[in-house]
């Protein structure tokens, strides 16, 4: 789920959404953070429907020579990587995430 405010047609951010940015938007923007596309911490409030297309394809070509593998990055980017996500679980686990699915998902 995206989280575009139908009302607005924006963006509500990564730290507004329903599931603590436990989301493929969310991932989508720590990916951003990881190759440098936005702001460590940007949350991408405001953005439309359009802007978050662009990010999306922008990640997935950063991606591209990696073959969409963490395991492929190079040193400084696996780290960056490990940490920002790790980073994010642990802040959605704090506020009642859980990586484990329920009856409804």
């Amino acid at each position: 789920m995206s989280m575009i405010h139908s009302r607005q047609q924006t963006y509500a951010g990564i730290d507004k959404e329903e599931h603590h940015g436990m989301t493929m938007t969310g991932r989508i923007i720590r990916d951003a953070w990881v190759f440098g596309l936005l702001p460590e911490g940007e949350g991408f409030a405001g953005k439309g429907a359009g802007d978050l297309q662009n990010l999306f394809e922008a990640v997935h070509k950063a991606w591209e020579p990696y073959g969409q593998l963490p395991s492929r990055l190079p040193t400084d980017l696996a780290q960056r990587h490990a940490r920002i996500h790790a980073e994010a679980v642990a802040r959605a686990k704090s506020m009642g995430w859980s990586a484990e699915l329920g009856d409804d998902d």
